[in-house]
Formats: structure tokens, sequence, C-alpha cells
């Protein structure tokens, strides 16, 4: 049997973006909610929100949903990490909790917005071993003292090392899934068919569950993912000669250029780069 990797955009909305079961298991797994205060039923939203002023942006995430609590959840799978993604990230999960009132209602009724994002890549090498970073709004001296209202999650997949967190099972197993399945995989450890979810995650992910176009737009994922991580290198070392920030922001337009030739959807490219859809049709 042959498999496909699930942090490509295609198999991780495949998996987590059409079986409820699944992402309520993920987001128990890896969210840090309360004692009962586990998700037990969910409703899909529109993955793309559009905002109400027409020249502000649009917010794109891979997953979002809300529970019988009315909390929302964005889930997103980031192959490449960017200085900016964190704003990014606090954007959507900003307009997430905003969008949640009509005109005039209570601001009572606003529910928490969890914001989890698995990123493929390292982005805080100082903190040696620690793979999860959790941020919420919290007094300064008394930690203690907390904003209720947005949290955001960052996990760092190569950090993660499954024998150093065996009392986390469920956390384990799917942090196991996503870092250790890929076109490679011939036979699949036993403690993941030994679990219902996991199991049924894996059964979605073999090449024979996707047409041929499908399987096409794929293997163009890790072609773009490539010749990303190529350019944003390149222009990393161009940025410590010239400036940084000048050389990552072109490092980015190159990466749209090459994108728009490729006919990739503008949606996508804004995800990828953090271009807004004007500067990506002026190039």
């Amino acid at each position: 049997m042959r498999y496909l990797d699930p942090k490509a955009d295609l198999t991780f909305k495949r998996v987590f973006g059409e079986h409820p079961d699944l992402v309520i298991s993920l987001l128990n797994a890896l969210l840090p909610l309360d004692p009962h205060q586990e998700v037990t039923e969910i409703e899909y939203l529109p993955v793309e929100l559009v905002p109400d002023n027409p020249l502000r942006k649009n917010s794109i995430v891979d997953v979002r949903c809300r529970d019988n609590q009315g909390r929302v959840f964005l889930v997103e799978m980031q192959m490449i990490w960017s200085p900016e993604f964190k704003q990014r990230v606090l954007f959507n999960a900003s307009k997430a909790y905003v969008r949640q009132l009509d005109v005039g209602e209570q601001y009572e009724l606003l529910q928490p917005v969890y914001s989890l994002n698995l990123v493929n890549d390292i982005f805080e090498p100082d903190l040696d071993g620690e793979y999860y970073h959790y941020y919420r709004l919290v007094h300064v001296e008394h930690t203690d003292k907390v904003i209720e209202g947005l949290h955001l999650i960052f996990v760092e997949l190569p950090k993660f090392t499954p024998h150093n967190y065996s009392e986390k099972k469920m956390q384990v197993l799917w942090l196991r899934y996503l870092t250790e399945i890929n076109e490679r995989t011939r036979e699949i450890p036993a403690e993941f068919l030994a679990n219902p979810e996991l199991k049924k995650a894996v059964n979605a992910l073999e090449v024979s569950a996707f047409t041929d176009a499908q399987l096409a737009g794929y293997e163009k994922f890790w072609d773009i993912i490539s010749v990303e991580k190529t350019l944003i290198s390149s222009a990393e070392r161009k940025g410590r000669a010239e400036g940084m920030e000048k050389g990552l922001a072109e490092g980015h337009k190159e990466v749209a250029r090459n994108l728009k030739k490729a006919d990739i959807s503008t949606a996508i490219i804004i995800q990828s780069t953090g271009l807004s859809e004007k500067e990506i049709e002026e190039l």
C-alpha cells in the first residue's frame, strides 16, 4: 500500500476538513483545554472570511469550525516559516473573534477562538527541545490574571521526538502521524492501526483514494514548496548582505511570480507569501 504525506494541502484538508471526528480528536489532543472542556461536537465553517470592507484582507485557513459551546477553532498547516506568519495568525484569530457578534449584540456572547498552527519548520531555534508554544493575553506581572478570548498555539513539528512525551498518548500519536507518514511509508505502525481515529486518518492517505488530477496537484504542491524554500533561502542570504527585511520581501515577490506562472490560485499565493491581492496583481 502506498500513502501520501498528511502535511500537504490536499491531504491535510481531506483528513481534517472532511472528517469531524478526526479534527475533534486532533483539537482535544493538541489544545490546552481545561478538564471537562473537551470538544465533543463541531460544525465546519467556510475557511475564507470575507471582510465587510472590500479594502481589507480576506482570512483564509485550512480548517475552520465551531463547537456546540460556540468556541471557534482555526487549524492551519504551515510548511515554511516566515517572520510575518505570527501576525497573520493573530489577524485571522482576531477577525474570527470579532465576527462572532452582529451589530447591537452584547460582548458577553463572545466565545474563545483557538488557533492551532502546525509548522513544518523551526522558528524558535533558541528554545531547544521546546516544540509547543502557547500564547494568550496575560498580566505581565501576575500571569494568573488572564483576559479570555484568543488562544494561539504553534507546534514546531521538526522538534517533536515521541519518546519524550509518552504521558500524552493522543498528542504523541497525532504528531507522529504528521511527521512519520509520507510517500516512502510502506508499513504503518501497529499503534496507529490499533487506534480508531488514527486508523481512519491513515486510510484517508492511501494513494488509491485520490484521482489522477488530485495526485498531479499534490505533486505540484511539493514542487511549489521546493521552489519557495530555495527562493527564501536565497533571499535570506541576500538579506544578510543587503538587509534581511528587503531581501525577504523580494524573495516573497519572486515566489509569487513563480506561483502565478504555474497558474496557482491567488488565495493560495496570499497564504504562501503573505502578499496582498493587489501586490500579487501588480507583479
